[in-house]
């Protein structure tokens, strides 16, 4: 019976053209063999299981075969070939720097470079994971390693460059090793099981490639694995079991859950996962995953970036589509920080629930919002006039035009006299009967008065709205009781609760009323809020002509002093001792 050797041994390259995924690099070198042109030293460095010590050894055995091909490979024919392929060589020596990283290792190694080879042109020296030499180690090898005789070649691998000198680092030619792609450990993974008879689903060889992150070493192991628990016929169900690996569908399903806003259904399937005996970082983690695989599946340019099999990744396509752009952005933000913070939570569960509460929070409040949106009282477009002064007057400093929100439908009125604090009509100035309701020009009822000129703002949807005109007389106290109403429903708008408290309305003629307030803030605070506000009061009198005027009291603008300036001058009065004192410190105001 002969003896096992496992997948990552037997089936190492001893070719340029067999190593996989590292194409660049093997044209490079070969080429530099064609050209005679041989660097002294090379350091090859990458991630593990990428083909670094095997690339040494190929190089090794390339540049002394007495007959290469035509394509630059060895022959494995002449002597040096046989003696290298058995392993007899004394050509190429292989140093484990982990094990023999003193300086007395290296000095026995000065020794050896010395004598020139038996057969070939080149006596190599591979240092595998040199970056374990030590310092002093690092300082012997310098001057060898710069000037070596003719015959001697250097070939330094590691896994770790930023911990080798940088003196050694500018003595050597530097090819960095890439991680193998999905893409080509798949396909060698294929080859060996073929080779092996063994049968594999691709998607159970994609979980694999997956799993080694890079590393065809790795892979390999991982294949041997596969084929020991599935007894030679590899399937996705065996390896994700053998490998432990939660399943596509369970991220589906969550997925569903969350498109959908189920909250109950999530943290159930979370607690299924749980059940199976999956840590809650791999389930996060995980989620991340697919929801960013998700994002690259919305767009032909970036779907390269999704590296799984056929049939799955029809399934992430069809999926992605029912995904907005803004839900996966979010969505991967919240799983990450999830990621961030679970190692520091105390209770794990209720972060991972609170983590899907929000994700299935995501894709339900805009709907919402949207639909908020869509039933609220729409009115036509507000139109804001200002008043023109009788004759021989001059209009009052800084008042306000009369805000004039005109109702859906309005009855025939009588026009309104002008006057300094008149309002805005509420039916037109031509005194034509209105006609019944029709289509109208209307807009969102959350739309900013700020800004507007006569002419009123843009019209940005037309709608068919029918609203009842309402006509019912009110008193000051209705008035006040209904301001103090809305006034109260202002938490969170502390400024305007705060200036519609200070500030009450006092009732005119013909459905309006004015508003008092002390200063510019208080009256920017109130015009901001007056389609609201006129909205309310509007539906609570039941009287949709109720008009609103806000002007500033000269009284107490008069009164009031806000820059420093006036506040100086202000304490002056009270104490004129103060400009002494100014004047005695060099002291200085603002105004």
């Amino acid at each position: 019976m002969d003896n096992y050797i496992v997948s990552a041994r037997k089936y190492r390259p001893d070719t340029f053209q067999s190593v996989v995924g590292q194409k660049t690099l093997t044209v490079t070198l070969k080429n530099a063999i064609h050209q005679n042109k041989l660097a002294h030293a090379y350091l090859f460095c990458g991630p593990r299981g990428v083909g670094k010590t095997s690339c040494a050894r190929i190089f090794a055995k390339t540049i002394n075969c007495l007959t290469p091909t035509a394509d630059g490979e060895a022959c494995n024919a002449c002597e040096s070939c046989l003696a290298f392929n058995e392993s007899r060589s004394y050509n190429i020596h292989e140093l484990d720097a982990a094990s023999n990283n003193s300086v007395d290792d290296i000095r026995s190694l000065i020794e050896q470079v010395r004598i020139p080879p038996a057969i070939g042109k080149y006596k190599v020296f591979i240092i595998d994971e040199v970056h374990m030499l030590s310092s002093a180690a690092f300082n012997a090898f310098l001057k060898t390693l710069e000037e070596p005789p003719h015959h001697a070649l250097f070939i330094l691998a590691t896994t770790e460059k930023h911990k080798v000198l940088p003196t050694i680092l500018s003595r050597c030619q530097v090819y960095d090793f890439s991680r193998i792609t999905i893409a080509d450990m798949v396909e060698h993974l294929q080859y060996v099981a073929s080779s092996e008879g063994v049968t594999a689903e691709p998607e159970a060889l994609n979980i694999i490639a997956q799993k080694a992150d890079g590393g065809m070493r790795d892979a390999l192991s991982i294949l041997d694995q596969a084929v020991s628990f599935t007894n030679g016929n590899i399937t996705y169900q065996a390896v994700i079991d053998n490998l432990n690996i939660l399943d596509y569908e369970y991220y589906f399903r969550l997925t569903d859950a969350i498109l959908s806003g189920d909250v109950r259904g999530a943290i159930l399937i979370l607690n299924e996962i749980l059940s199976i005996g999956f840590e809650g970082q791999n389930i996060i983690t995980g989620l991340a995953g697919h929801f960013r695989d998700l994002l690259v599946c919305k767009d032909e340019a970036t779907l390269i970036l999704f590296e799984v099999g056929a049939s799955i990744r029809e399934r992430y396509i069809a999926m992605a589509k029912q995904c907005p752009d803004q839900f996966l952005f979010k969505a991967i933000a919240l799983s990450n920080q999830c990621d961030l913070d679970y190692r520091v939570s105390r209770n794990k569960r209720l972060l991972l629930e609170l983590t899907l509460i929000q994700l299935c929070q995501l894709n339900t409040t805009g709907a919402a919002s949207t639909e908020e949106d869509k039933k609220k009282t729409l009115i036509e477009p507000l139109a804001v006039t200002p008043p023109a002064p009788p004759t021989g007057q001059t209009a009052p400093a800084r008042t306000a035009p009369p805000v004039q929100i005109t109702p859906p439908s309005a009855p025939p009125s009588q026009p309104t006299q002008a006057s300094p604090d008149a309002h805005i009509p509420v039916s037109p100035t031509n005194q034509q009967p209105t006609p019944p309701p029709a289509k109208k020009l209307v807009r969102p009822i959350s739309t900013s008065l700020k800004g507007l000129t006569d002419e009123g703002p843009k019209v940005q949807e037309e709608q068919q709205v029918h609203t009842e005109v309402m006509s019912n007389p009110f008193s000051q106290e209705d008035l006040l009781a209904g301001w103090d109403i809305f006034a109260s429903t202002l938490d969170t708008k502390i400024y305007l609760k705060n200036a519609m408290i200070n500030c009450k309305p006092q009732l005119q003629e013909n459905h309006s009323f004015e508003v008092k307030v002390h200063n510019q803030g208080q009256q920017d605070e109130l015009l901001n809020a007056a389609v609201d506000i006129l909205a309310s009061l509007r539906q609570r009198l039941k009287n949709t002509h109720i008009q609103m005027r806000v002007s500033i009291s000269e009284t107490n603008e008069k009164k009031l002093a806000y820059t420093t300036g006036e506040r100086y001058q202000h304490l002056m009065e009270i104490n004129p001792l103060l400009g002494k004192l100014k004047d005695e410190f060099n002291l200085t105001t603002d105004g």
